[in-house]
């Protein structure tokens, strides 16, 4: 029998290794052991990248421990098996004994370990590491400089990047793209685009990685328009391509289009949307209204994808569109498929019960994630503070203190609005001074619970301190908030006055809601005739708030002539709901115009409408 020579037997590991075909691999091992060559340090090596490359850990560590000096070679096939397995702390312990044990690491082994501090959030020990790499000439090596680049812009220092970038000897097309996708990534897009100019200037052409990081960071400043020209241009995009756009589009609210270019991508064919593309074309169907289109796409997601990668992809949004059209069930379905250990699962389902207007059930929903131990986040508590009653909202104010969300100003304005709801004005208030940070929804929320309260002044005393802050704008809920303060407090030349200066201040043009909330104004002071005047001056036709307020005032100020008409616009805009009808028809009754009070109940029975009985809920402790 003829006995292998050594490059043969390594030829052969060399074959299984690129193969990864173990089985094989361990018969070579075999001949290794029988022709004895066992003791051979270079086929030792040999055999452990190849036990490596196929992941057989057991028999990795077994050989590589046997080796009384592993050389660089077999310390790069452990570390790579650690890399590819997702092992990052074992990585980076390795490549520590690797250094305490006086073995030179090398351009092999440096992007290893820098990917796996990128991976594993060590940026102090990725800083340790290019240290070893300046120390051991790895800055002279393309692959590690592009490692560190990558390393440093996922880090958010893309400052470093760059001196990265512009040290280096050579660049090949993916450095270029690893800096320009680092400045997409930490929102520094103009700075992308200058780059994309100077690598054309140094000789590279963009490739379809330098486009569709190009239309992303488009479409990240709402510059969709410019993606799609890129777009155009690209004669084979990707599945990356395609959601870029779509994402885009979702996001600026222009969901028509989005829809649009999810149709156009699936007409092509070619390419299957990924879980991304599915979520983005979910979203603009949710805030379109459009439920057939969304459970066309809910099928389509089931049958491309396995069932709980889909739901853990798209389940969110699918649960907080059923919810939003109403269908309760179909998103109690949905939330049976999803990942319950995530704290997303019970924030969609949360939001989905507050928005079905079933608070009870979200409060039990929200005790059910306690029970098994789900961790709040932000949105968890912000989600629910709104339908808590005084004794659940201050448990959470506790919960919320003890557990560090002093940052978390969406989760204190919550807090606002839940003790302003709750009739705590003063807790409220409280809660809002003591803030370190505050949003404009910080201010509009405390504007709105002073105005709730009837406490007119001190809402627009807070609107003075709010225009102080050069910081925070107020926008049009800021107005909106304002002027309702100024109604139930019966403010009325406060709230014209506000109404005129506000364009003035602010170049601020006043929507429906704004004419609404001065109409109400007015009509609740008893100003019918000027609401009239007002309404007549407006740049647009009033729409049923407007006529409702009107309305409403008519009855409790008795006026019949300005009533009949508020009602009879009424009857037009919105001709199925009763309580105009009944409205009108006690205004009547207490004029003692009874004909006229019959003759509306009447018309409302002759169209099929009945007035629902009002009631009223007292909650008392549970």
């Amino acid at each position: 029998m003829r006995v292998p020579s050594p490059s043969q037997l390594n030829h052969l590991l060399q074959c299984c290794s690129d193969s990864k075909a173990l089985k094989q691999g361990r018969q070579v091992h075999q001949q290794i052991i029988v022709h004895g060559f066992g003791l051979d340090p270079f086929i030792t090596t040999k055999l452990i990248q190849m036990y490596s490359d196929c992941n057989d850990f057991s028999s990795t560590h077994n050989l590589f421990d046997k080796l009384p000096q592993p050389n660089v070679f077999a310390w790069t096939a452990i570390l790579a098996f650690y890399l590819r397995n997702g092992m990052y702390q074992d990585c980076l312990r390795t490549y520590h004994q690797l250094r305490w044990q006086g073995t030179k690491p090398d351009s092999y082994i440096f992007p290893k370990v820098i990917r796996a501090c990128t991976q594993s959030l060590s940026l102090e020990e990725g800083i340790e590491i290019h240290t070893d790499i300046i120390k051991f000439d790895g800055e002279l090596n393309l692959q590690v400089c592009n490692s560190l680049i990558d390393m440093y812009s996922k880090f958010g220092d893309v400052q470093n990047a760059r001196r990265v970038f512009d040290e280096m000897l050579q660049k090949d097309l993916l450095s270029w793209n690893s800096m320009i996708s680092g400045y997409v990534c930490n929102g520094f897009i103009d700075l992308s685009i200058k780059l994309l100019d100077s690598m054309r200037l140094n000789g590279f052409e963009p490739d379809l990685v330098t486009w569709n990081t190009i239309m992303d960071a488009y479409c990240r400043i709402g510059l969709c328009e410019e993606a799609s020209k890129i777009f155009e241009h690209v004669k084979e995009p990707n599945i990356i391509s395609w959601t870029s756009l779509i994402s885009g589009y979702s996001r600026t609210g222009k969901h028509e289009i989005s829809m649009r270019i999810f149709r156009d991508m699936m007409s092509r064919g070619g390419v299957i949307p990924d879980p991304d593309a599915l979520s983005s074309a979910l979203s603009s169907c949710k805030l379109l209204g459009n439920l057939r289109s969304g459970r066309e796409l809910h099928g389509y997601g089931i049958k491309i994808q396995e069932g709980l990668e889909f739901y853990n992809s798209a389940g969110a949004v699918l649960l907080t569109m059923y919810s939003g059209s109403g269908k309760a069930q179909f998103a109690r379905n949905v939330f049976e498929f999803m990942d319950k250990s995530d704290v997303v699962t019970w924030n969609a389902m949360i939001l989905g019960l507050t928005h079905l207007g079933m608070g009870d059930s979200a409060l039990k929903c929200f005790g059910e994630m306690q029970l098994i131990g789900v961790k709040n986040s932000q949105i968890t508590l912000s989600t629910i503070l709104p339908v808590c009653d005084l004794n659940l909202g201050k448990q959470i104010h506790a919960d919320i203190v003890k557990n560090g969300f002093n940052s978390a100003v969406p989760v204190w304005n919550a807090l606002i609005n839940m003790y302003s709801k709750c009739g705590c004005i003063e807790d409220a208030y409280t809660v809002f001074t003591n803030m370190g940070t505050k949003d404009v929804v910080s201010w509009n929320t405390m504007i709105g619970g002073y105005g709730i309260h009837g406490h007119g002044r001190a809402a627009l005393e807070l609107l003075q301190e709010m225009k102080k802050q050069s910081s925070i704008l107020p926008n049009s809920v800021t107005f909106t908030s304002a002027l309702t303060a100024c109604s139930h407090a019966g403010l009325v030349d406060e709230g014209l006055q506000l109404f005129d200066s506000w364009n003035q201040e602010f170049n601020f043009v006043p929507t429906m809601d704004h004419f609404g909330c001065l109409v109400d104004l007015l009509a609740r002071a008893g100003r019918l005739v000027d609401a009239m005047d007002f309404i007549k001056k407006m740049p647009f036709n009033p729409d049923k708030s407007i006529w409702g307020a009107i309305l409403a005032a008519c009855r409790a100020h008795q006026n019949i002539e300005i009533g009949k008409i508020a009602a009879e616009n009424l009857f037009s805009l919105e001709p199925e709901n009763p309580g105009n009808y009944v409205t009108l028809s006690n205004i009547y009754s207490r004029a003692g115009r009874f004909d006229d009070s019959v003759r509306v109940r009447k018309l409302m029975e002759a169209r099929g409408l009945v007035k629902v009985s009002g009631c009223s809920w007292i909650g008392t402790e549970n």
